[in-house]
Order: structure tokens, then C-alpha cells, then sequence
């Protein structure tokens, strides 16, 4: 089995160990024994490791009872697609490059991180089922605005988190890993910008959009087409020009200071509401927020020592690795000596924090 795998027999004691593939029987010998499920399971194990997954991911994926091995193969075949035009992309822009600087021409700035820009989304997008779900009281707030809508556009709507049930839903995303990664069921999926929907005036009753305008390249234009194309707006972000903001946040304040950069581009709240021609309320994130988001452990600082809570955040792929690895070890070294304790004791009796999440409604 190893030998046909391409792997390690201890590669293959580690995945019994750990019950990610075990073996269904053993020989007289003690030696594991493989049936053919066993095989179909190492198989797509395989397929999502060398696609960047993490074991514990993979677990999920793999143990999804409403996922069998054919939903698995066309899953990972668009995974594996969407690696193969990512990389096509960037080698024609290498060669694009490659041919300019032979004829002494020196390409802009802009022209040399194009092809890396919108791939952000897709590098985190691969760990997003691991800790990244729908929070209930948060789900709430955003079906509540919806009103009485049928018709609901669901904008960059990633794997479906959030979609109301028992509603008419359409969804955009533009990202392939992350339409993969679409449960059995859901919604049908458009391939698609947020600034440019494909939909006529008015062809939905709401649109909604959930922790993704961070992501788009023209956040007021998206906004704009939403309102375009439906009657009511819902939207959930937060207010990057608030002042108070990082420094309510522990994380952005002693251990991220990155996190300021991140926004100096990003319009203000009174933008984003004027493009709805709506308003903002405030959102607070309860202390055991199911949703992985960046802000969501503020009162569970061990979460953020795990790798796989940083990686499906777009904030640590933005801030780089030397500023993740020193945050993430300054937290540590204070958890462990008390001090971050003795900094946030007043989070300790809080159920809910406010963090700068708001809810946009038009």
C-alpha cells in the first residue's frame, strides 16, 4: 500500500494512529490489511493533503456523512483545477515578464502583484471548513433583516454559511476552491465578482453579503450592484475607521500592530452604508462564537495559537509570516506567564464584545 501510495509505511501508521485511514483487518503477521474502502478513503485523503489541507480538515472532509467518494472526486477534481489555472496564471504573467524585461522594459508595480492579488481568497479558502461555520445568534440578526424576501442573492458566498433556509437562494463566488467545497444541497453556486453580478434590475427581493466585502477589489462598487439587483441589502463587515477599534482588541493592539496597515484603503462605514443608501447597527460577538473569524476568540486567546484558526483568516496571509510568528509567539509567552490574564481579567465576565462587527441594512 505504501509503495502504491507514494508514501512512507510510517506515513500510513500515523494516518491508523491517529484514526484517519485504519486498516480493516490485520494478518496472522500483525501486518494492516487493506479492503477497497480502505483505499478509496487513503485515496482522497492523499488528494486533499497534497492540496495544502491540514490533517484535522481532512478528517472533516472525510468523515462528512452526506459526502460519498463520487462527491469527493468531483470535489477534488475542482480543486485541482482551480490549482492548474492559478498556476497557468502566473505563468503567463512570469513570461509576460520575462519577455518586457528582455526588451529592456521594466513592468509597474501594479502589473507585478496582479496575479497574486485575487489569489489571496483561494489560499485561505482550503481551511475554511475546519473553523469557519455559521454562528446562530449572528445567523439571526442577518435572516431577521431580511424580512419577508423570497428571493435572496447570496454575495461572495464562500461555502454557504449563512444562507437562509427555507428561501429561494442564489450564490456568487468567484472562487473555485471555495464553490469545491459547497455541501451536497446547497444553493446553486454563479461564477462571479461581486462589482459585476450577472442579473438583471431588481431580479431578487434581498442580497446579502457576509464577511466578504474585505476581500472585494472595489467594495462600494459590489455594494452598489447588490442594490442594483435587489430590493433590500444586507450586509455584514465591520468599521474599519473606527478609532477604537484595534485598540479594544488585545490581539490587534499588543500583538499585531500589522493590523492598521491592513485598512489604511478601505472606505469608511459612511461609504459602504451611503452605496446601500442604508444604516449600521452595531453586532456583538458572543464569547463562544462558533464562526472562526478573526475577531471571534477574543475571549479563548489559546484558539489563535492554532494554525489551523489562522488559516482560514485572511489577516495572517495579509500581515505576512515574520508578523504572524512573532505575535503568535509573544501570546504564547504570556499565556503561559499569566500576563495576558492580568491585561484582559475584565473580558473574563463578559458573554458578548463589541469589536467594530456591524450589520449594514437597506
Amino acid at each position: 500500500m505504501a509503495e502504491l501510495a507514494g508514501v512512507s509505511v510510517r506515513t500510513l501508521h500515523h494516518y491508523d494512529e491517529i484514526g484517519l485511514v485504519r486498516p480493516s483487518a490485520r494478518t496472522a503477521a500483525g501486518y494492516r490489511a487493506y479492503a477497497a474502502g480502505d483505499v478509496e478513503r487513503l485515496r482522497e485523503v492523499l488528494g486533499y493533503r497534497r492540496l495544502g489541507f491540514g490533517l484535522r480538515e481532512i478528517a472533516e472532509l472525510v468523515d462528512d456523512p452526506a459526502t460519498d467518494a463520487v462527491a469527493h472526486l468531483r470535489r477534488l477534481r475542482a480543486l485541482l483545477l482551480a490549482q492548474r489555472e492559478r498556476a497557468a496564471a502566473m505563468v503567463t504573467a512570469i513570461d509576460a515578464e520575462l519577455a518586457a524585461r528582455a526588451k529592456g522594459i521594466r513592468t509597474t508595480s501594479e502589473e507585478q502583484l496582479r496575479v497574486f492579488g485575487p489569489q489571496l481568497y483561494e489560499a485561505i479558502g482550503a481551511a475554511y471548513p475546519a473553523t469557519r461555520r455559521t454562528e446562530p445568534r449572528i445567523a439571526a440578526r442577518i435572516w431577521d433583516a431580511l424580512g419577508d424576501a423570497r428571493t435572496v442573492l447570496n454575495v461572495g458566498a464562500g461555502t454557504g454559511s449563512y444562507e437562509p433556509p427555507g428561501r429561494d437562494v442564489t450564490a456568487v463566488e468567484p472562487s473555485a476552491v471555495m464553490r469545491a467545497q459547497r455541501p451536497a444541497g446547497a444553493a446553486r453556486c454563479v461564477a462571479a465578482s461581486a462589482e459585476r453580478l450577472p442579473f438583471p434590475d431588481g431580479a431578487f427581493d434581498a442580497a446579502m453579503a457576509v464577511s466578504t466585502v474585505h476581500h472585494w477589489p472595489d467594495p462600494v462598487a459590489g455594494l452598489r450592484e447588490m442594490r442594483r439587483v435587489a430590493r433590500r441589502v444586507v450586509v455584514f463587515t465591520y468599521d474599519a475607521c473606527d478609532p477604537g477599534r484595534r485598540e479594544r482588541f488585545w490581539l490587534t493592539r499588543d500583538y499585531l500592530p500589522e493590523f492598521a496597515g491592513l485598512l489604511t484603503d478601505w472606505p469608511s462605514l459612511a461609504d459602504l452604508t451611503r452605496a446601500i443608501g442604508g444604516r449600521a447597527e452595531p453586532v456583538l460577538i458572543p464569547w463562544d462564537c462558533a464562526d472562526g473569524f478573526f475577531e471571534a476568540h477574543w475571549r479563548r486567546p489559546e484558539a489563535y495559537l492554532e494554525d489551523e484558526v489562522r488559516r482560514a483568516v485572511s489577516v495572517w496571509t495579509r500581515v505576512g509570516p515574520a508578523a504572524e510568528r512573532r505575535a503568535v509567539s509573544g501570546l504564547r509567552d504570556d499565556l503561559a506567564s499569566g500576563r495576558w490574564n492580568e491585561r484582559n481579567r475584565d473580558l473574563l465576565a463578559l458573554d458578548a464584545a463589541e469589536l467594530g462587527l456591524r450589520l449594514l441594512i437597506a
